[in-house]
């Protein structure tokens, strides 16, 4: 397949892609970013109990 080809394939199908309105796009973004702390704070809260309980042995 050539290149030229491959191009209007790619062109083709990011004109059937239906993107995210400027709304959904933040919405998207703030449960990325909510999630994403939820995450990091609770594998600190474990990695914290982990480490407190190996410190009293």
């Amino acid at each position: 397949m050539s290149m030229f080809k491959f191009l209007k394939n790619v062109s083709r199908e990011m004109k059937k892609v239906t993107w995210p309105t400027g709304k959904e796009l933040s919405s998207y973004t703030v449960t990325v970013i909510a999630t994403v702390a939820f995450i990091a704070v609770f594998f600190a809260a474990i990695d914290a109990l982990i480490s407190f309980f190996l410190n009293m042995l």
